[in-house]
């Protein structure tokens, strides 16, 4: 996987910035509505190899003479391998590294195209829900909307996130 560095590889899409850095973030710094940016993560055919196969050794993502006569008439990462690449960008860019609980899990996985050795990925969040829990009022539920887009703009997952969130004012 190739990354750049953290600096420059953050951008807001919306009319507003998360106003704390992901070092000092807690539940009343995402904002529903908010939508941002992230990235990217070039995926290379070895990578892709490497990870189906120990974990998904289909022959699409494992042999590339026999995925060249396959449905994708190519190579493609397994949907977990995205869905990889997309965790380790919401957790480089945009969950909480002081208030993260946990995550009751993920609604609605979708794979719509797949990833391809030499696609570079980046991540597009939109905060779409915020509510305080009413058990226990010292944390939030984050509800957000990913999507995964490729070079040439094409969404290559998307999914819903529930996030559990430490407040900053209980």
């Amino acid at each position: 996987m190739t990354q750049p560095g953290a600096a420059g590889s953050t951008r807001t899409l919306s009319d507003s910035d998360f106003t704390a850095p992901i070092e000092d973030r807690y539940f009343e710094d995402y904002t529903p509505g908010a939508v941002y940016e992230y990235g990217s993560i070039t995926v290379s055919e070895a990578e892709i190899l490497d990870f189906a196969r120990a974990f998904d050794p289909q022959r699409i993502h494992t042999d590339p003479a026999a995925a060249a006569q396959g449905p994708f008439g190519g190579l493609i990462a397994s949907g977990w391998h995205t869905t990889s690449v997309m965790m380790r960008l919401f957790a480089d860019h945009y969950l909480s590294r002081v208030a993260s609980l946990a995550s009751p899990g993920i609604d609605e996985i979708r794979w719509p195209a797949p990833v391809r050795p030499g696609d570079t990925l980046r991540l597009r969040v939109t905060v779409a829900e915020a509510r305080r829990s009413r058990s226990k009022p010292d944390r939030g539920l984050v509800r957000t909307s990913a999507e995964l887009i490729n070079q040439d703009g094409v969404t290559v997952l998307t999914l819903t996130a529930m996030n559990l969130l430490r407040a900053r004012d209980p």
